[in-house]
């Protein structure tokens, strides 16, 4: 049965949450914030992997181009649209949120936005040091 990582990232710790197409929690753990580990885990625990997911974010271009270079077929959720979702869920912590967007992936519930390139990136913190 297909499977669906969703990821709620801080600048530690990652809390992973992998579901299948029934809803049912297949894994979830809190990792550190390292794409090696990270795609080891998810090869490891979701083999019938469909999609995996994470809020877009300060850190989530760096995360998503490691994981898409990995071969992982990665989405970056709008974080506002992730957000008015996830609001409407009685607990608030990471678990939950990770659980939150697990759900909104199996569903097809987010917009899906373009994650700019790590050069963009890089030029832009530059431009912004010589101002």
């Amino acid at each position: 049965m297909e499977q669906y990582v969703a990821l709620d990232v801080s600048l530690k710790e990652i809390s992973v949450c992998i579901i299948d197409g029934n809803g049912d929690i297949v894994f979830e753990c809190k990792t550190e914030a390292e794409p090696a580990t990270l795609v080891q885990l998810i090869r490891s625990k979701a083999p019938q992997l469909m999609r995996v997911g994470l809020e877009t974010g300060s850190t989530s271009p760096w995360l998503f181009h490691a994981l898409a270079s990995a071969g992982l077929p990665v989405v970056c959720m709008d974080a506002r649209h992730a957000h008015a979702a996830l609001s409407m869920r009685p607990t608030k912590s990471d678990r939950s949120d990770a659980r939150g967007l697990a759900d909104m992936l199996r569903m097809g519930w987010y917009r899906e936005v373009h994650a700019k390139s790590v050069t963009s990136h890089e030029r832009r913190t530059i431009l912004g040091f010589s101002s």
